[in-house]
């Protein structure tokens, strides 16, 4: 026996790359076309290949469009916070140097570079966006922004009537375009086009946006590339670095924003503010230097606004809210001035992110763990019942005739042709305290009129009427494998003396647990997403972690927070997913065959 298996495993047979090899040997085989043989057969190959690439093509774009896109995109939310050094790019260079610790409020530089911001972002009509982005951390920020930007017009008011006071051309749209204006300052434009299109959560167009714009579509000019009909003077930009990149922010937000012109728009209060701050800094002979013929006018407007009254920059927002001098709302700037931040996940762990790294919230607002438990266990208990409950049903079909089995599986398809929340509400209706259920449960004399039960708004309708609803996704599939289980098997275990228990548990049950593998894995994760159907019948109790992303998405507009929900939920169906497959295993799951 051994010496024959020997032989056999000796024997040389022939195979096709062994045929090509000895061919080669003689010299390269020929197909009819006069092209070697091999390498025509590669190309038959990459060509078939090819083709079944196209033929998936579609539907691989259409997965990655409305699938994994929204996914990553998912992902990058939960991180994404560049909002805040976008809208305070100035206040994001010199905030990091204060030491919140030190129980002092930062220095005059940071109040002076978080004038200048919030100017513009009030120009733009950003600040409320941060503020409330802010408000997520800090409760009172978002009005705290709304209030302050209000009082912005009244800094130093004295300082910018006395320049428009000073000569009748200093409050001229045209004569601050012709005096701010010239050549050599196309790198300082650059720069803050840069910064106000961030601020205004605008984005230059991309080579691929270029050509699509060119080829296909008529698009408006990108803002990148859009003239404002002024370059400023590099001159007048050394000579005044503030006045400069004030008026720059002005002219940008003008035709960028609010879609006018600068030579019919007078500058905003913070270039004066700005103007006078440069002429204060400048010695007198530089002033005198200056080659335009503003160069006596410069001089003699420094000389006149230092007897004008000059108020603080700390002393203004101190006036304008005092809280501006507290450490709290500093420090949560300080704490998300970064692009991408862990808050939100933070958030959603509830924990809190803080200078001296994250820390738990108080015990009265943990609410996402709670939520979180409260998912699992009624997931878990939606799953158990429809399994309960389904698996007598898909017994049943798959053991009547195929006729019979035809006709009651309309009525297991039957709640397809409903309306989620027609089903909803119907459930609703019977099982509130005045409902269907309830009547009949007083006439029958099983409960008192004055002790209804209370089946609504808590876990038991949630439960209940999303049973019902998942129920199909689960006989389905227990159906569909059941209906593969020969029965000869049965009669078999039954000629051999088994009962009709032993019968089922040790030969009809084990080959029916793919299926309900199947349809444990499709009810579990379909209703750990739901939000509709808790949110109708679930009330205070009831209610899913998926509910309270909703919220944040349609009513808070915390995208961030409900993405790293999400983000948390979709890892713990693949931790119990991968779970499951260690511990029963994924190929055993079938839908039938």
């Amino acid at each position: 026996m051994s010496d024959a298996t020997s032989n056999a495993n000796a024997i040389d047979a022939p195979t096709p790359e062994k045929g090509l090899a000895a061919a080669d040997s003689k010299g390269p085989v020929l197909a009819a076309d006069g092209t070697p043989l091999r390498k025509s057969l590669r190309r038959a190959l990459r060509a078939q290949k090819l083709r079944a690439l196209m033929l998936i093509a579609p539907l691989l774009i259409f997965v990655l469009i409305t699938f994994i896109a929204p996914i990553l995109d998912m992902l990058f939310r939960s991180v994404e916070n560049q909002i805040v050094s976008d809208t305070l790019p100035r206040t994001a260079q010199v905030l990091p140097e204060w030491d919140s610790a030190s129980g002092e409020p930062p220095s005059e530089a940071v109040y002076e570079a978080f004038y200048y911001d919030l100017f513009a972002a009030v120009e733009a009509r950003q600040h409320t966006r941060l503020g409330q982005r802010l408000n997520y951390e800090n409760t009172g920020m978002s009005s705290l922004f709304r209030g302050t930007g209000r009082d912005l017009d009244d800094f130093r008011e004295a300082q910018v009537e006395y320049i428009e006071d000073f000569a009748p051309e200093w409050e001229e749209a045209e004569f601050w375009v012709s005096f701010m204006g010239g050549e050599g300052g196309e790198a300082l434009l650059d720069s803050r086009r840069d910064v106000v299109l961030a601020l205004m959560d605008e984005s230059q167009r991309g080579p691929i946006g270029t050509v699509w714009c060119a080829t296909f579509a008529a698009c408006e000019p990108a803002p990148g590339s859009i003239d404002i009909g002024y370059t400023p003077s590099a001159e007048v930009a050394e000579l005044l670095p503030r006045t400069a990149e004030a008026y720059a922010d002005f002219a940008l937000i003008t035709v960028l924003e609010e879609e006018d012109a600068i030579a019919e728009e007078e500058p905003w209060e913070a270039v004066y503010v700005a103007f006078a701050q440069d002429l204060a800094e400048t010695p007198e002979a530089e002033l005198a230097a200056f080659s335009g013929p503003q160069a006596q006018a410069l001089v003699d407007l420094k000389a006149g606004l230092a007897d004008v009254e000059t108020q603080g920059f700390r002393d203004f927002f101190e006036e304008a809210d005092d809280d501006w001098l507290m450490i709290g709302p500093w420090r949560t700037i300080q704490t998300y001035l970064p692009d991408y931040t862990t808050g939100y996940f933070l958030n959603a762990a509830d924990m809190q992110k803080t200078p001296d790294g994250p820390e738990f919230r108080p015990e009265n607002e943990r609410i996402y763990g709670l939520l979180l438990q409260r998912t699992m266990f009624l997931s878990l208990t939606i799953t158990f019942s429809c399994i309960l409950l389904g698996y007598p049903v898909a017994y049943l079909l798959s053991n009547l005739p195929m006729r019979t089995a035809n006709l009651l599986m309309i009525l297991v398809l039957l709640p397809f042709w409903t309306s989620l929340l027609v089903r909803t509400s119907a459930w609703k209706v019977m099982l509130q305290q005045q409902g269907v259920i309830n009547d009949v449960l007083v006439w029958l004399g099983l409960v008192g009129d004055g002790s209804r039960l209370v089946m609504i708004n808590n876990q038991f309708g949630t439960i209940v009427a999303m049973t019902h609803i998942l129920l199909p996704f689960m006989i389905l599939p227990m159906y569909s494998v059941m209906s593969t289980i020969p029965p000869s098997y049965v009669r078999a275990a039954k000629s051999l003396g088994a009962t009709n228990w032993t019968t089922f548990w040790r030969v009809y049950f084990p080959q029916s647990v793919p299926g309900i593998g199947a349809g444990s894995i499709l009810v579990f994760i379909l209703s750990i997403g739901y939000y509709i159907t808790p949110e109708i019948v679930g009330g205070t109790t009831g209610t899913f972690i998926s509910n309270r992303i909703a919220y944040h998405i349609s009513s808070l507009l915390n995208w961030g927070l409900a993405a790293a929900l999400g983000s948390i939920l979709l890892v713990v169906v693949l931790v119990l997913y991968w779970a499951y497959d260690k511990i029963v295993g994924i190929d055993n799951v079938k839908l039938g065959g």
